[in-house]
């Protein structure tokens, strides 16, 4: 008899854990809480996890393609996060998968069965429309990614208590719209913050980025217009890396992009490497 596994999550890992249970002879069931597949990658505004309207990947369609279900040639080099989700209703499709997922499914316990020494087997506990069911599993995915919960660190902001303005994480922002003509902070120059400092410029009265550390900029577009990892993310520079000096490689990359701009004028060139 085939072993069952429960897959938490109907995301972008959910999906491939169901196709590689069924390609593995495994007895698949996927418990997604939300109406619809995609997770992060679905636009919702009342539902917390969730990209910005905006949102565009900054992983190439190549790279970012599951192996077994290319990526549309049509589709472009970064695409907005509708066209990643019309992808994986398309990959949802073609290998048949929504069959195997039980939408609106909450999961409220997994728990070891009493006699999990000798069977390994799990105890799930899930709630739909108010009921709750309770199944027995072989196995269990966890597939609910690592940006369900929001890292908020208040206690690092002294006085932050006394700021009458609104505290909020990139996690909550959805539109520009409904901060236009006001003065933003954003804290962090990570991949949200600059994405949605950018978003926010076109609409706000002011803009502030705030970084502790700076950082090195990295254009999505390489040499010749190809995605920057397509150029850069092969055997051949994994196999330069493990030549060149570390500290040549480094100044190399540093020119590349001080070229573009330099770090320096804008403030922002870190003291690492």
């Amino acid at each position: 008899m085939a072993k069952s596994v429960a897959v938490i999550g109907a995301g972008a890992s959910g999906l491939t854990a169901l196709k590689c249970c069924l390609d593995e002879g495994l007895q698949p069931t996927c418990f997604e809480r939300s109406e619809d597949i995609g997770g992060l990658w679905r636009f919702q505004v009342n539902w917390k996890a969730s990209i910005y309207k905006s949102v565009t990947i900054n992983t190439s369609k190549e790279m970012m393609g599951y192996s077994d279900f290319p990526t549309p040639e049509d589709y472009p080099n970064y695409m907005h996060n509708s066209k990643v989700m019309d992808y994986f209703r398309m990959y949802a499709k073609h290998f048949d998968l929504l069959q195997y997922i039980c939408f609106q499914t909450s999961m409220l316990s997994i728990r070891k069965c009493s006699d999990f020494s000798t069977t390994g087997q799990w105890d799930v506990v899930t709630e739909t429309d108010g009921k709750q069911n309770s199944a027995i599993f072989d196995a269990i995915l966890v597939c609910t990614g690592h940006h369900i919960d929001p890292y908020l660190p208040l206690e690092c902001f002294p006085g932050v208590e006394k700021f009458k303005g609104k505290i909020m994480h990139s996690r909550e922002y959805k539109y520009p719209e409904e901060f236009r003509d006001k003065r933003m902070v954003v804290v962090g120059l990570g991949n949200s913050g600059i994405d949605i400092s950018l978003d926010l410029s076109h609409t706000t009265k002011q803009v502030l980025l705030s970084t502790r550390t700076g950082a090195w900029v990295v254009n999505r577009v390489s040499v010749n217009g190809f995605p920057l990892d397509v150029v850069h993310f092969t055997r051949f520079k994994n196999m330069l890396r493990h030549i060149i000096p570390l500290y040549l490689m480094n100044r190399w990359g540093e020119n590349k992009l001080n070229a573009r701009f330099n770090h320096e004028n804008y403030g922002l060139k870190p003291q690492f490497r």
